[in-house]
């Protein structure tokens, strides 16, 4: 008898015209007789939205669900407000790509199929992703404090810079005069951190990166360190106040707010193909040695 797997679907409900994807995977998990649990708004654009008719064994509020596999339909963005509802459930997450470059979401809807039989056939492996964690010395994050790709401390208005100091175990590194850092994962070490001169870090490699944003001292240089050492971030700025911004999740605090960043105590776990890897991803998204000229 075939063994019965369990989904839990999330989705972008910007990707009306991505429709036929969706179509495909329900198709294709039913025919397995997979049970299906499905995020309550993506199922409802599905179905109000996109016509679709079908039945789930279930709808997913919030982070109350278990599945073997969680499967993300989108972008790298859609990926990690799946890990943020994941968190530290210990559920592999394929990331099914309907948005642009994809580091994370790297399946491309051709591939659905070929997929979803090598799930079935145990034909995949699962690449473990380091998380930040993030604490404050006041009122905590209302919204998820864990990081996939980096914690970032911005300035909340256009006029002025920030100062922002760092120590890393206690001992004083540096304060940044910036329009914000970045402190990124190497899996972060393809998002935000690369469009402002962060270093493309290899999954596994045990680190974090700090990298300012429009930083006002030329000899400001990104840093990469051990990601077992425990960050301890001061701001200062002429508004009073800044941003920290979690995963593209925002929030405002006033400048007498501490923030310690550290390792979480779990993993994110990326399902991936065999025949993919970290670089064969950066070739392909990156075009790296293609001749522009050809």
């Amino acid at each position: 008898m075939a063994e019965t797997l369990r989904f839990a679907l999330f989705g972008n409900v910007y990707q009306a015209k991505k429709s036929a994807s969706f179509k495909r995977l329900i198709t294709l998990l039913t025919a397995h007789h997979a049970e299906l649990y499905i995020d309550r708004a993506f199922y409802a654009y599905l179905t109000q939205e996109l016509h679709l008719d079908f039945h789930p064994n279930g709808l997913i509020d919030g982070s109350d669900f278990q599945a073997d596999i969680a499967i993300s339909m989108g972008g790298d963005g859609t990926f990690l407000a799946a890990a943020s509802r994941v968190g530290n459930k210990d559920i592999p997450i394929l990331g099914i790509n309907l948005g642009r470059l994809g580091f994370l979401a790297d399946v491309s809807p051709e591939e659905i199929e070929e997929c979803i039989d090598d799930i079935y056939k145990h034909i995949y492996k699962i690449d473990e992703r380091s998380v930040i964690e993030v604490r404050y010395d006041g009122p905590q994050l209302s919204g998820y404090p864990y990081a996939l790709n980096e914690v970032a401390v911005l300035k909340r208005d256009n006029s002025s810079m920030i100062s922002i100091r760092v120590e890393a175990d206690g001992e004083f590194l540096a304060t940044y005069q910036a329009d914000g850092l970045i402190i990124n994962t190497p899996t972060g070490s393809t998002g935000y951190a690369l469009s402002v001169g962060g270093p493309i870090i290899v999954p596994q490699s045990g680190t974090f990166c700090i990298t300012p944003v429009a930083s006002h001292s030329l000899n400001a240089r990104p840093i990469t360190l051990r990601d077992q050492v425990t960050l301890t971030l001061s701001v200062e700025s002429r508004s009073h106040n800044f941003l920290v911004a979690i995963d593209g999740r925002s929030e405002a605090c006033t400048e007498s707010t501490r923030l310690t960043l550290r390792r979480a105590p779990y993993n994110i776990k990326v399902l991936q193909r065999k025949n993919h890897s970290f670089y064969s991803t950066l070739r392909e998204k990156l075009m790296w040695g293609t001749d522009p000229r050809e």
